[in-house]
Protein backbone atom coordinates (compact mmCIF):
# COMPACT_ATOMS: atom_id res chain seq x y z
CA UNK A 1 0.00 0.00 0.00
CA UNK A 2 1.31 3.47 -0.59
CA UNK A 3 2.81 5.50 2.46
CA UNK A 4 0.32 7.87 1.27
CA UNK A 5 -2.80 6.16 1.33
CA UNK A 6 -4.14 7.69 4.39
CA UNK A 7 -3.42 11.16 3.74
CA UNK A 8 -4.41 11.12 0.01
CA UNK A 9 -7.88 9.55 1.06
CA UNK A 10 -8.24 11.88 3.52
CA UNK A 11 -7.85 14.71 0.41
CA UNK A 12 -10.31 13.39 -1.81
CA UNK A 13 -12.76 11.97 0.47
CA UNK A 14 -12.80 16.06 1.79
CA UNK A 15 -13.71 16.55 -2.05
CA UNK A 16 -16.59 14.64 -2.49
CA UNK A 17 -18.30 15.48 1.17
CA UNK A 18 -18.05 19.07 -0.26
CA UNK A 19 -19.90 18.11 -2.78
CA UNK A 20 -21.95 16.57 -0.68
CA UNK A 21 -22.78 19.27 1.76
CA UNK A 22 -23.34 21.64 -0.89
CA UNK A 23 -26.24 19.51 -2.70
CA UNK A 24 -28.02 18.39 0.68
CA UNK A 25 -31.13 17.35 -1.47
CA UNK A 26 -29.12 14.44 -2.23
CA UNK A 27 -29.19 13.58 1.59
CA UNK A 28 -32.57 14.75 2.16
CA UNK A 29 -33.80 13.04 -1.14
CA UNK A 30 -32.37 9.60 -0.07
CA UNK A 31 -34.27 9.98 2.90
CA UNK A 32 -37.70 11.49 1.63
CA UNK A 33 -38.69 7.66 0.28
CA UNK A 34 -38.25 5.65 3.43
CA UNK A 35 -39.77 8.18 5.06
CA UNK A 36 -42.91 8.26 2.83
CA UNK A 37 -43.02 3.86 3.29
CA UNK A 38 -42.71 4.64 7.34
CA UNK A 39 -45.63 6.65 6.95
CA UNK A 40 -47.47 4.80 4.51
CA UNK A 41 -46.82 1.27 6.74
CA UNK A 42 -47.79 2.69 9.74
CA UNK A 43 -50.47 5.09 9.61
CA UNK A 44 -52.33 3.25 6.59
CA UNK A 45 -51.43 -0.70 6.60
CA UNK A 46 -50.24 -0.72 9.94
CA UNK A 47 -53.32 -1.41 12.19
CA UNK A 48 -53.78 -4.28 9.98
CA UNK A 49 -50.68 -6.37 10.51
CA UNK A 50 -49.74 -8.31 13.20
CA UNK A 51 -46.51 -8.03 15.28
CA UNK A 52 -45.11 -8.70 18.20
CA UNK A 53 -44.46 -4.93 19.04
CA UNK A 54 -46.90 -3.18 20.55
CA UNK A 55 -46.21 -0.20 18.00
CA UNK A 56 -45.50 -1.36 14.44
CA UNK A 57 -43.05 1.40 13.36
CA UNK A 58 -40.40 -0.45 16.16
CA UNK A 59 -41.00 -3.31 13.96
CA UNK A 60 -40.96 -1.81 10.96
CA UNK A 61 -37.58 0.32 11.38
CA UNK A 62 -35.15 -1.79 10.49
CA UNK A 63 -36.33 -2.69 7.52
CA UNK A 64 -36.66 1.05 6.54
CA UNK A 65 -32.96 2.07 7.52
CA UNK A 66 -31.64 -0.59 4.97
CA UNK A 67 -34.09 0.53 2.35
CA UNK A 68 -32.40 3.81 2.64
CA UNK A 69 -29.18 2.14 2.39
CA UNK A 70 -29.65 0.20 -0.76
CA UNK A 71 -31.67 3.95 -2.03
CA UNK A 72 -28.49 5.37 -0.59
CA UNK A 73 -25.88 3.64 -2.47
CA UNK A 74 -26.91 4.44 -6.29
CA UNK A 75 -25.68 8.30 -5.63
CA UNK A 76 -22.04 6.53 -5.09
CA UNK A 77 -22.60 4.95 -8.22
CA UNK A 78 -23.41 7.53 -10.06
CA UNK A 79 -20.62 10.13 -8.34
CA UNK A 80 -17.93 7.64 -9.34
CA UNK A 81 -19.44 7.16 -12.68
CA UNK A 82 -19.61 11.05 -13.12
CA UNK A 83 -16.15 11.50 -12.04
CA UNK A 84 -15.36 8.76 -14.72
CA UNK A 85 -16.91 10.55 -17.72
CA UNK A 86 -15.62 13.92 -16.36
CA UNK A 87 -12.18 12.97 -16.93
CA UNK A 88 -10.95 13.44 -13.56
CA UNK A 89 -9.65 9.89 -13.55
CA UNK A 90 -6.96 10.15 -15.57
CA UNK A 91 -6.08 13.87 -13.78
CA UNK A 92 -5.61 11.52 -10.79
CA UNK A 93 -3.35 8.96 -12.55
CA UNK A 94 -1.33 11.76 -13.44
CA UNK A 95 -0.56 12.49 -9.90
CA UNK A 96 1.74 11.04 -7.30
CA UNK A 97 -1.15 9.42 -5.30
CA UNK A 98 -1.91 6.14 -4.18
CA UNK A 99 -4.33 4.48 -6.70
CA UNK A 100 -6.83 2.94 -4.23
CA UNK A 101 -6.96 5.70 -2.35
CA UNK A 102 -9.87 7.18 -5.19
CA UNK A 103 -12.39 4.36 -4.76
CA UNK A 104 -11.77 4.39 -1.04
CA UNK A 105 -13.23 8.17 -0.76
CA UNK A 106 -16.10 7.48 -2.71
CA UNK A 107 -16.56 4.59 0.00
CA UNK A 108 -16.35 6.62 3.09
CA UNK A 109 -18.84 9.43 1.19
CA UNK A 110 -21.19 6.85 1.19
CA UNK A 111 -20.71 5.63 4.73
CA UNK A 112 -20.90 9.28 5.61
CA UNK A 113 -23.62 10.47 3.75
CA UNK A 114 -25.84 7.09 4.27
CA UNK A 115 -25.45 7.53 7.66
CA UNK A 116 -26.54 11.38 7.92
CA UNK A 117 -29.54 10.14 6.15
CA UNK A 118 -30.45 7.21 8.95
CA UNK A 119 -29.99 9.98 11.48
CA UNK A 120 -32.77 11.77 9.99
CA UNK A 121 -35.03 8.58 9.45
CA UNK A 122 -34.20 7.92 12.86
CA UNK A 123 -35.30 11.59 13.75
CA UNK A 124 -38.85 11.26 12.31
CA UNK A 125 -39.32 7.40 13.74
CA UNK A 126 -38.86 8.62 17.11
CA UNK A 127 -41.43 11.84 16.55
CA UNK A 128 -43.52 8.67 15.17
CA UNK A 129 -43.35 7.14 18.40
CA UNK A 130 -40.44 4.89 17.97
CA UNK A 131 -39.20 4.15 21.17
CA UNK A 132 -35.99 1.43 22.02
CA UNK A 133 -35.32 -0.03 25.78
CA UNK A 134 -31.38 -0.51 23.77
CA UNK A 135 -28.53 0.43 25.85
CA UNK A 136 -25.23 2.13 24.20
CA UNK A 137 -23.67 -1.07 23.55
CA UNK A 138 -26.81 -2.18 22.20
CA UNK A 139 -26.97 1.02 19.70
CA UNK A 140 -23.00 0.67 18.67
CA UNK A 141 -23.89 -3.06 17.93
CA UNK A 142 -26.66 -1.69 15.69
CA UNK A 143 -24.40 1.33 14.23
CA UNK A 144 -21.67 -1.76 13.16
CA UNK A 145 -24.31 -4.26 11.33
CA UNK A 146 -25.31 -1.09 9.38
CA UNK A 147 -22.52 0.32 8.60
CA UNK A 148 -20.95 -3.41 7.53
CA UNK A 149 -23.89 -3.22 5.47
CA UNK A 150 -23.67 0.16 4.06
CA UNK A 151 -19.83 -0.89 3.18
CA UNK A 152 -21.02 -4.44 1.51
CA UNK A 153 -23.40 -2.74 -0.90
CA UNK A 154 -21.16 0.35 -1.13
CA UNK A 155 -18.64 -2.00 -2.96
CA UNK A 156 -21.36 -3.57 -5.16
CA UNK A 157 -21.74 0.31 -6.19
CA UNK A 158 -18.73 0.57 -7.16
CA UNK A 159 -18.45 -2.27 -9.77
CA UNK A 160 -21.76 -0.39 -10.96
CA UNK A 161 -20.08 2.89 -11.36
CA UNK A 162 -17.26 1.72 -13.01
CA UNK A 163 -18.69 -0.72 -15.84
CA UNK A 164 -22.16 1.34 -16.27
CA UNK A 165 -22.64 2.87 -19.79
CA UNK A 166 -24.54 5.58 -18.66
CA UNK A 167 -25.97 7.52 -15.51
CA UNK A 168 -29.21 5.48 -15.56
CA UNK A 169 -27.07 2.38 -15.89
CA UNK A 170 -25.06 3.41 -12.74
CA UNK A 171 -28.22 4.04 -10.20
CA UNK A 172 -30.38 1.72 -11.94
CA UNK A 173 -28.28 -1.45 -10.20
CA UNK A 174 -29.92 -1.02 -6.98
CA UNK A 175 -34.03 -1.59 -7.35
CA UNK A 176 -33.13 -4.91 -6.64
CA UNK A 177 -31.17 -4.20 -3.71
CA UNK A 178 -34.22 -2.01 -2.60
CA UNK A 179 -37.11 -4.45 -3.39
CA UNK A 180 -35.62 -7.12 -1.20
CA UNK A 181 -36.23 -5.98 2.24
CA UNK A 182 -39.84 -6.52 0.90
CA UNK A 183 -39.64 -9.80 0.51
CA UNK A 184 -38.21 -10.60 4.56
CA UNK A 185 -39.33 -10.03 7.69
CA UNK A 186 -39.28 -6.02 7.40
CA UNK A 187 -42.60 -5.47 6.95
CA UNK A 188 -44.21 -8.87 8.06
CA UNK A 189 -43.05 -11.80 9.99
CA UNK A 190 -42.07 -14.24 7.31
CA UNK A 191 -44.41 -17.05 9.11
CA UNK A 192 -47.25 -15.33 7.05
CA UNK A 193 -46.19 -16.08 3.62
CA UNK A 194 -47.06 -19.14 1.71
CA UNK A 195 -44.24 -21.75 1.34
CA UNK A 196 -41.82 -20.67 -1.51
CA UNK A 197 -41.67 -16.93 -0.56
CA UNK A 198 -41.18 -17.66 2.82
CA UNK A 199 -38.35 -20.00 2.03
CA UNK A 200 -36.82 -17.22 0.24
CA UNK A 201 -37.18 -14.18 2.72
CA UNK A 202 -35.69 -16.53 5.45
CA UNK A 203 -32.42 -17.60 3.50
CA UNK A 204 -31.58 -13.59 2.22
CA UNK A 205 -29.62 -11.33 4.37
CA UNK A 206 -32.21 -8.81 4.65
CA UNK A 207 -34.05 -10.81 7.06
CA UNK A 208 -31.28 -12.23 9.06
CA UNK A 209 -30.35 -7.95 9.73
CA UNK A 210 -32.95 -7.06 10.26
CA UNK A 211 -34.11 -10.03 13.16
CA UNK A 212 -30.75 -8.86 14.60
CA UNK A 213 -31.47 -5.27 15.02
CA UNK A 214 -34.84 -6.19 16.09
CA UNK A 215 -33.72 -7.95 18.72
CA UNK A 216 -30.76 -5.32 19.98
CA UNK A 217 -33.48 -2.18 19.79
CA UNK A 218 -35.90 -4.69 22.18
CA UNK A 219 -32.77 -5.67 24.14
CA UNK A 220 -34.06 -9.48 23.18
CA UNK A 221 -31.22 -12.04 23.31
CA UNK A 222 -29.31 -12.30 19.91
CA UNK A 223 -29.65 -15.36 18.67
CA UNK A 224 -28.10 -17.15 15.29
CA UNK A 225 -29.39 -14.36 13.33
CA UNK A 226 -26.26 -11.92 13.73
CA UNK A 227 -23.79 -14.53 12.98
CA UNK A 228 -25.95 -14.84 9.73
CA UNK A 229 -26.22 -11.37 9.27
CA UNK A 230 -22.36 -11.30 9.69
CA UNK A 231 -21.60 -13.92 7.35
CA UNK A 232 -23.54 -12.43 4.81
CA UNK A 233 -22.65 -8.95 4.80
CA UNK A 234 -18.52 -9.76 4.68
CA UNK A 235 -19.19 -12.59 2.57
CA UNK A 236 -21.22 -9.62 -0.01
CA UNK A 237 -18.08 -7.36 1.30
CA UNK A 238 -14.97 -9.54 0.10
CA UNK A 239 -16.66 -10.81 -2.85
CA UNK A 240 -17.23 -6.71 -4.19
CA UNK A 241 -14.35 -5.93 -3.20
CA UNK A 242 -12.65 -8.13 -5.23
CA UNK A 243 -14.89 -7.58 -8.31
CA UNK A 244 -14.06 -3.95 -7.52
CA UNK A 245 -10.78 -3.67 -7.44
CA UNK A 246 -10.25 -5.65 -10.61
CA UNK A 247 -12.36 -3.60 -12.34
CA UNK A 248 -10.20 -0.32 -11.67
CA UNK A 249 -7.55 -1.88 -12.60
CA UNK A 250 -8.53 -2.38 -15.79
CA UNK A 251 -9.88 0.99 -15.98
CA UNK A 252 -6.53 2.34 -15.27
CA UNK A 253 -4.65 -0.14 -17.09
Amino acid sequence: MNTHFFADTSVLLGRSMRHIFRSVDTIITTAITPIALMLLFVYVFGGAIRTDTENYVNYLLPGIMLIAIASGIAYTAVRLFTDMQGGIFERFQSMPIARSSVLWAHVLTSLVANGLSLVIIVGVALLMGFRTSANVLDWLAVAGILALFTLALTWIAIIAGLSAKSVDGAGGFSYPLIFLPFISSAFVPTETMPGPVRWFAENQPVTSIVNTVQDLFAQRPVGGDIWVALAWCLGILVVAYAFATAAYKRQIA
